[in-house]
């Protein structure tokens, strides 16, 4: 039986929608943890529905504070949120990847309807 080779187009493709699919579940499993991480550097704890405007503004004003009395702390918690979001580089290199893979299905889509106008538009 001879082995199938795999494209490297089909290749890109598959690691593409790995990384993806990777991307989005660490980032959605770490979500809970950011918004802890936000709301307990701002020192405001709220109940889901209510008062979210109040809140909102205690949270920026807290933020307002600590950006200008307190430069090193508030970088550092910046940081620790960034640092929290780097399954993002995984959804983007995946993306990348993908990009050539729907292009392709797209333009296809594109003009099967483009015909199909014409087709419409001559009867």
């Amino acid at each position: 039986m001879v082995a199938q080779q795999t494209s490297p187009r089909s290749l890109k493709s598959i690691t593409g929608a790995i990384l993806l699919a990777l991307g989005f579940l660490i980032l959605f499993a770490n979500l809970d943890v950011v918004a802890g991480q936000i709301t307990s550097a701002a020192g405001t704890w709220v109940e889901p529905a209510q008062g979210m405007l109040p809140a909102l503004v205690l949270t920026a004003l807290h933020i307002l504070q600590g950006y200008a009395f307190d430069h090193a702390g508030f970088l550092s918690g910046l940081l620790q949120i960034l640092v929290s979001f780097w399954p993002l580089i995984l959804i983007i290199v995946g993306a990348v990847l993908l990009r050539d893979a729907f292009r392709g299905r797209f333009a296809a889509y594109k003009a099967g309807r483009a015909l199909r106008q014409w087709e419409i538009v001559d009867e």
